[in-house]
């Protein structure tokens, strides 16, 4: 049943709620909305002329928000105060699309060119473990979610495919 809709001065990219607030977003800065629609915060911008804020997701605390920026092949990990506390890249990983905060604060992030899907630190750092690659059956992951009743790392796909992944 439809709710709502509400109408963005922008596009949407990417949203992600948390606390009763939406994050979402646009390809070139990332806002806080709350649930009626309206502007709570405009948080990071970039200026320059490519894509650079994708998807977002939020630590449970809400302490950390991670941005991916497809085009520079980054994970950008911000506080609460909109400031960036790290950069992860990895020459071996490029386009990181979807990223995805597990309940147990697992951050996990899906690289459409790369075909591979990773875990980092909370911090945003460094890479912890690869969970799956083109060996695996991944084609063009855009987005990923850890499903924590089953334990299923679940992989969305550009095209009509999803895969499930069974955790060890």
């Amino acid at each position: 049943m439809k709710g709502r809709k509400l109408q963005l001065p922008h596009e949407c990219r990417g949203l992600a709620p948390h606390q009763g607030d939406l994050y979402v977003t646009s390809g070139k800065a990332l806002f806080k909305y709350d649930l009626t629609g309206t502007l709570v915060e405009k948080m990071h911008r970039d200026t320059s002329s490519i894509v650079t804020v994708w998807r977002c997701a939020l630590s449970l605390s809400g302490d950390r928000i991670y941005v991916t920026n497809k085009s520079q092949h980054k994970l950008l990990t911000l506080a609460r105060d909109w400031t960036v506390i790290s950069t992860f890249t990895d020459s071996e990983l490029q386009g990181p699309w979807g990223v995805h905060v597990t309940p147990a604060g697992q951050v996990l992030v899906c690289y459409q060119s790369s075909k591979t899907v990773i875990q980092v630190d909370r911090e945003g750092k460094k890479k912890i473990a690869t969970l799956a690659t083109e060996k695996d059956g991944l084609k063009s992951p855009w987005t990923v979610f850890y499903n924590w009743k089953s334990g299923n790392v679940i992989v969305g796909h550009y095209s009509e495919h999803i895969l499930v992944f069974k955790c060890k």
